[in-house]
């Protein structure tokens, strides 16, 4: 049986960079440098990550995940939770004006 999911959530998801930094990091015991180096990319672009100033990509989580060692669809759910959540909240108000269809 399922349980409904029909609490609206009122703390944001966890940003992908708050994982890296919190949980992955100090497992890997990686820092920014380090990580960097291990996926191929910039300092600066591990650090907006961090910084939770950057979003996961499709290719940064197909690099994240090589390097882990668990799914590109962990990071970019993780990402799409997040969005969506800064979206209700930005056009919320917006939104609720929208009725909602109902099948003749």
């Amino acid at each position: 049986m399922a349980i409904p999911n029909i609490k609206k959530r009122e703390i944001p998801p966890t940003h992908p960079g708050e994982m890296i930094r919190e949980d992955f990091m100090p497992d890997f015991n990686l820092n920014a440098t380090s990580l960097a180096a291990a996926i191929g990319v910039s300092r600066q672009t591990i650090n907006e990550l961090l910084r939770e100033r950057r979003a996961i990509t499709p290719v940064m989580a197909l690099r994240l995940s090589r390097l882990f060692g668990n799914s590109p669809e962990f990071w970019l759910n993780a990402q799409h939770a997040r969005d969506l959540w800064d979206s209700q909240q930005r056009f919320g108000k917006e939104l609720s004006q929208i009725r909602p269809l109902s099948a003749a």
